[in-house]
């Protein structure tokens, strides 16, 4: 039977799926890639529709169907015909299940706090075709196949996409079921390990990266060689976009585009295409990178999304959000919003990139507004004149555009360093000695952070010793502390820091004499220790603890021991538990 027979377009009867454990099983090395893959169509009674959805027991809401659908075709403005690919990102509804890998996932462990699942939202990845088909009552074939993860993978879904759309349009839903089993059979994404994976005759290979890989390293390389028939497509990358074309109409206000994106600044991106929206709305996000982008960012956003009265409405400030545009509507709406960048097809003036101009947002009024940066934002920092020198002049000579966006990825990675260094600095002075971490007491607590005490630090050693930029780097600072990337990053690193300490106290208690300690306390001390004892390993445990197995292992065979000191009734009513 096909499993996706059934699968009926959105404003019928959605089929209905089975959610017990077995089926889950079934598709456990899927969805640790996919959430689902659907297809979406233009059904002339009900717009556009979910034709297909695989696995069909996924649980979608009404709402998020209904999103999908709208966010995987271009607007009408955008007069895309042919082929094209764009992303968005989706809202999940509230009190769904947040993903089919529980605890036992390691994934978070290991990966890079920029490339953690998202729990809260869903990734689209979409390969849209319209092409004209005089058998259709409106003349145009218009069809999507959309990827549904929690995986910010941009590049290795939309290559996927390229091999898997073309070969879908043409024999449907054989060629979808066949594809997503080959996806069941991958191997789960585990950072640090090259994978091989097989798809229509195709390995492609990637290396999904860790937290611990030096920054601004080679991409891919072959840990050892292997004799794969046929030699593998190599990606090199899974995440990362070509910043440089993605830049190139606004490489002279680069320094501007990466304080927005630092400081959460509200910020709308308004394109002509989906493609380009979507491309400059990751390629911002990505632009602080190793920092995680905390706000909320929309790479695709229409007038259908369920957020649009939330991110519209006049009568608060704008939202700390991100929103990739096609639709020039939208110009009327964002005429307040501080931030709009306003993109058009890329123009040459001779042989470079003609450069959008900053604007005043007064001009930001007619839906045939010109492109330009439209912004009363003063940049803290001077820009880098010798870097975009560079990159001009790297149009000029041919350099490779992988080059360019090497150049362009390396300057905004150690500008992001040179900004962060200095707090990450500040932030371990607030950890307590690790002298002062006894066995017998509750571990020391973690200074709290104090703005005026980490500014008087930047005097001898802030950015200046790690950037040549000049401005005001302290009145960048006063602002990042208002914005929620330095929420986020705080509460992550404090989290962080707190599980240090626990594991440093799980490993003086391994070390320490417990057999000395209990010769003078009394029962109820050493039951009471033997509790405390073991919920810290199970917290150890259900927290994946970065602590050493055979610390662990210490601390068990400790409760054993004092476990066997007491009576024989106390020994099995403890054993019991």
């Amino acid at each position: 039977m096909d499993p996706l027979e059934n699968a009926e377009p959105q404003g019928y009867k959605w089929g209905k799926g089975t959610d017990d454990s077995a089926s889950r099983t079934a598709w456990a090395r899927f969805s640790s890639w996919l959430e689902c893959v659907c297809v979406v169509t233009f059904d002339l009674e009900f717009g556009q529709a979910i034709e297909l959805v695989y696995p069909q027991d996924v649980k979608l809401t009404e709402k998020e169907k209904t999103s999908i659908c709208y966010l995987s075709f271009p607007d009408s403005y955008s007069g895309c015909l042919g082929d094209t690919q764009f992303s968005f990102r989706l809202r999940q509804s509230v009190g769904q299940r947040g993903s089919w890998f529980g605890s036992e996932d390691t994934y978070s462990g290991d990966a890079p706090v920029t490339l953690q699942r998202d729990l809260a939202h869903y990734f689209g990845y979409v390969y849209f075709r319209q092409v004209k088909d005089v058998s259709v009552k409106r003349g145009y074939f218009q069809k999507s196949l959309v990827f549904i993860s929690r995986l910010p993978y941009v590049s290795l879904f939309q290559s996927l996409l390229q091999l898997v759309a073309p070969e879908f349009f043409e024999k449907l839903e054989p060629c979808l079921e066949a594809v997503c089993n080959e996806i069941d059979q991958w191997p789960a994404p585990v950072p640090g390990v090259t994978l091989n994976l097989p798809v229509m005759g195709v390995v492609m290979q990637v290396r999904i990266p860790t937290k611990n890989d030096k920054l601004g390293g080679s991409p891919l390389k072959q840990a050892h060689k292997e004799n794969l028939l046929p030699a593998p497509v190599v990606l090199p990358t899974v995440h990362e976009l070509d910043l440089f074309r993605c830049f190139q109409s606004l490489l002279i206000h680069i320094q501007m585009l990466w304080e927005l994106a630092l400081l959460g600044e509200p910020l709308v991106v308004m394109a002509p295409s989906p493609t380009t929206c979507s491309e400059t709305v990751l390629a911002l996000v990505s632009s602080i990178a190793p920092l995680k982008y905390c706000c909320d960012y929309r790479p695709y956003f229409t007038i259908h999304d369920s957020e649009f009265k939330e991110y519209t409405t006049r009568t608060q400030a704008p939202p700390n959000v991100i929103l990739g545009v096609t639709n020039p509507f939208f110009i009327k709406t964002f005429q307040y919003w501080p931030h709009v960048i306003r993109l058009g097809d890329l123009k040459m003036s001779g042989d470079l990139p003609k450069q959008v101009k900053v604007k005043k947002l007064a001009k930001l009024k007619s839906l045939d507004t010109k492109p330009g940066v439209y912004t009363a934002y003063k940049t803290f920092l001077h820009k880098d004149k010798a870097l975009i020198k560079r990159l001009l002049k790297g149009i000029q000579r041919k350099r490779p555009s992988e080059v360019q966006c090497a150049i362009l990825r390396r300057h905004l990675l150690e500008l992001t360093q040179s900004f962060i260094i200095p707090l990450e600095r500040y932030l371990a002075s607030l950890m307590p000695l690790q002298k002062s971490v006894t066995p017998w007491k509750t571990p020391p607590q973690i200074r709290p952070f104090s703005q005026e005490e980490f500014m008087k630090t930047l005097e001898h050693a802030g950015p200046q010793l790690t950037s040549v930029l000049k401005g005001d780097w302290m009145g960048l600072y006063r602002r990042f502390f208002r914005s929620p990337n330095f929420d986020g990053w705080f509460r992550l690193r404090h989290r962080e820091m707190t599980q240090k300490l626990e594991c440093l106290h799980l490993e003086v208690i391994s070390e320490a004499d417990l057999a000395a300690w209990i010769q003078d306390k009394s029962e109820v001390e050493i039951v009471d220790l033997v509790l405390k004892l073991r919920e810290k390993l199970t917290k150890a445990r259900r927290q994946q603890l970065p602590v050493k197995e055979e610390v662990l292992q210490k601390q068990e065979k400790h409760v054993e021991t004092v476990i066997c000191s007491l009576p024989e009734d106390l020994q099995a009513v403890l054993l019991r538990r």
